[in-house]
């Protein structure tokens, strides 16, 4: 690739910076991209996906290359395109922290979690915890909870980040007509696809996300001087060279001849590595545990990352497919983070802004415009074509992220809520499931008001901050029902609760009471609980208040008899005895009763399931294949099979779990 190209302009306002206009080139490259996903899509789609477990699980036969593909790339998204390189160009190296801890909890995932998941034959988390425990509260909780996170987290924050993109390159004044088009294009593969479809795009996207965003970081550091120079020179290249885009903290003006002025564009001397002060004020070193605790939660329990590896075909190709995930968890550091450095370097006025009537001008947003360095980098450095391969990584970044939470979504509410109080024929619930995606469609474009309305200068910063506050009480829950066999229902249930009800106070604080403004001399408004503890130290605290619950709950209640307890804790997965089901309920569907089940009009069914297989489709109990002349016990024997690994290949996953412990220790160590 040619890295000569004309230089950009270091000031200026917006309207300067946006030189690069898309070509006839970059849409043939945009058009290309999107010809080869469709026909990805139909390619996978044409596979028999007429039950449940086809069409939500990929029928649990994926290979562990497009498993690990899709765990990096559902991750992934637009918003760590635009908030990771945000926060890299707003506090340095240290935002890495979140990524390297990703490396060795996907391992975790892989060795702890998988073989309970595996060999307990569930298809939802929530799922689990009511094999776990009996009952449905905790399941429609978590269920509704995971929803309503979903829409307003996830969905907000993919869409602001891509909405932002697209209206710098295209300067759009309004964005709807594109966003939906996205929307669109994202549902059409979900609801026509399934799991299959959504997970060989991603399969595809993953290659478009790293050779372009690897070409665009070396594009970066080559106008920057260089990885050595811009590191070096960070803290001063960074700041703003025009006052006028300069803040200065308390209202102190520089130009009345007071030197002891400190700006609000400053950058720590911590910028370069990963084990800051504990009082820093942007990723304080204790915080790590923080990240961890919320890491756990994210890539070990959320249906989103989990499904994913529920779809492989057996335990050893999970676990593959976890490491190969961890793999990749290397390049955003070097694709997102240091090009985000490079950009601040680069537009050191613009990116660097703290003056917020300038940074109003600039982006919108008088907090800062840090959100707008990846976007700056792919319009002012990208030649013709690359523009457009880029484009198309952004695209495909949205796109993965909202197939995978559509997808994600549409299984929650059809196995954990839907069929709760319905008996659906297997063909109503994949049609169910396809409405409910549109109707996830409708809320996110109806949200496109609130999240321009909300801007934020580092949006990462805000999506770990809302995980902190809302998922701590899960993560306890969830780690103590697979790992403590004493853990009761009674003590997960008001854990979830009492969790909740503190992280939603802690939120309600937070985004209610605003923290002065940089420039402002007021004092600050908001409580100590929110102006002195980090939403990562709150995190920890609202962790340890969650364990407590439940451990003091749980030896107060009656212990689980341990005829319920096989393979859905960690020491029992290679259990072969026969479990007994708590509050048993008939779950079963058989072929007679979904015949006469309340149904949907044949013309609906052949509409939506066009797609589709026009056979029966088979009925099978918890998504599992399972003869109806097998035993009980052999349907246990089965079970616990699955938590068995592939002796062939399992000594070589294990090696390349232990080589990716040195390399995630190494990382720690080079930037601690």
């Amino acid at each position: 690739m040619d890295l000569t190209f004309q230089s950009s302009k270091n000031d200026g306002n917006i309207e300067d910076q946006i030189t690069n206009q898309v070509n006839w080139l970059d849409w043939v490259v945009i058009g290309l991209y999107f010809v080869i996903i469709i026909v990805v899509g139909i390619w996978t789609s044409r596979r028999k996906k007429d039950t449940v477990d086809n069409y939500f699980l990929a029928g649990r036969d994926m290979h562990w290359i497009p498993v690990g593909a899709s765990l990096f790339a559902s991750n992934v998204g637009s918003e760590h395109f635009v908030g990771l390189a945000g926060s890299g160009a707003g506090v340095g190296i240290a935002i890495a922290m979140f990524e390297y801890s990703a490396m060795g909890i996907l391992l975790i995932l892989g060795w702890c979690f998988m073989p309970i998941f595996l060999a307990s034959q569930v298809s939802t988390m929530p799922e689990y915890l009511r094999k776990r425990f009996g009952g449905q509260r905790i399941r429609i909780y978590l269920s509704v909870l995971s929803l309503i996170l979903y829409i307003f987290t996830k969905i907000s924050a993919c869409l602001f980040a891509g909405s932002l993109f697209i209206k710098l390159l295209l300067d759009l004044d309004n964005i709807y007509i594109a966003i939906c088009i996205l929307l669109a294009v994202s549902a059409l593969f979900t609801i026509f696809g399934g799991l299959t479809t959504v997970m060989w795009t991603e399969f595809v996207q993953v290659f478009v996300m790293v050779i372009g965003s690897i070409a665009l970081t070396f594009i970066s550091l080559n106008k920057a001087g260089g990885y050595t120079k811009m590191m070096d020179t960070f803290a001063t290249a960074g700041m703003p060279t025009d006052p006028a885009y300069e803040g200065f903290k308390g209202g102190c003006n520089i130009t009345n001849g007071n030197e002891t002025c400190e700006s609000c564009s400053a950058i720590t001397p911590y910028y370069k590595h990963l084990i800051r002060p504990a009082d820093d004020t942007e990723v304080p070193w204790p915080g790590i545990l923080g990240s961890i605790i919320s890491g756990v939660w994210y890539w070990c329990t959320d249906q989103v990352i989990v499904q994913r590896a529920l779809s492989a075909k057996n335990l050893t190709n999970a676990k593959a497919g976890c490491v190969l995930s961890s793999v990749l968890k290397i390049l955003p550091v070097f694709m997102l983070i240091i090009p985000g450095m490079a950009a601040r370097v680069l537009w050191p006025n613009q990116i660097g802004c703290s003056d917020p009537i300038k940074c109003q001008h600039v982006c919108g947003s008088s907090s800062g415009c840090t959100n707008l360095a990846y976007p700056y980098l792919v319009i002012n450095l990208m030649p013709a074509g690359a523009s457009g391969l880029m484009v198309s990584v952004i695209i495909a970044a949205l796109m993965s992220s909202l197939t995978s939470i559509f997808n994600s979504a549409s299984t929650i509410f059809i196995i954990d809520i839907y069929t709760r109080f319905r008996k659906a024929t297997e063909i109503e619930q994949i049609i169910v499931g396809r409405f409910f995606v549109v109707f996830l469609v409708a809320v996110s474009v109806i949200w496109i008001p609130i999240l321009e309305a909300s801007n934020n200068s580092q949006l990462f910063q805000y999506i770990q901050s809302v995980t902190s506050f809302l998922s701590p009480p899960v993560c306890a829950v969830y780690i103590f029902s697979m790992f403590w066999s004493r853990t009761t229902e009674p003590a997960a249930f008001w854990s979830l609760v009492i969790g909740l009800i503190i992280g939603l106070i802690r939120m309600i604080l937070e985004f209610s009471i605003p923290a002065p403004a940089c420039t402002s001399s007021d004092a600050d408004p908001r409580p100590l609980i929110i102006s002195k503890v980090h939403y990562l130290h709150f995190g920890i605290i609202l962790f340890t208040i969650s364990s407590l619950i439940i451990i003091a709950i749980s030896l107060m209640t009656k212990k689980p008899d341990p005829k319920t307890l096989h393979r859905l804790v960690f020491s029992t997965i290679h259990s072969e005895e026969v479990r007994e089901e708590i509050e048993n309920e008939n779950i079963e569907k058989k072929n007679d009763e979904n015949e006469n089940a309340p149904g949907i009009n044949k013309w609906v069914a052949m509409i939506c399931c066009a797609s589709g297989s026009q056979k029966k489709p088979e009925v099978k109990e918890q998504n599992v294949e399972i003869e109806t002349e097998l035993t009980p016990q052999e349907i246990a024997r089965l079970h616990a099979a699955a938590a068995k690994d592939d002796p062939k290949w399992s000594p070589y996953v294990n090696m390349a779990a232990v080589v990716m412990v040195f390399v995630c220790a190494f990382f720690w160590g080079f930037y601690a």
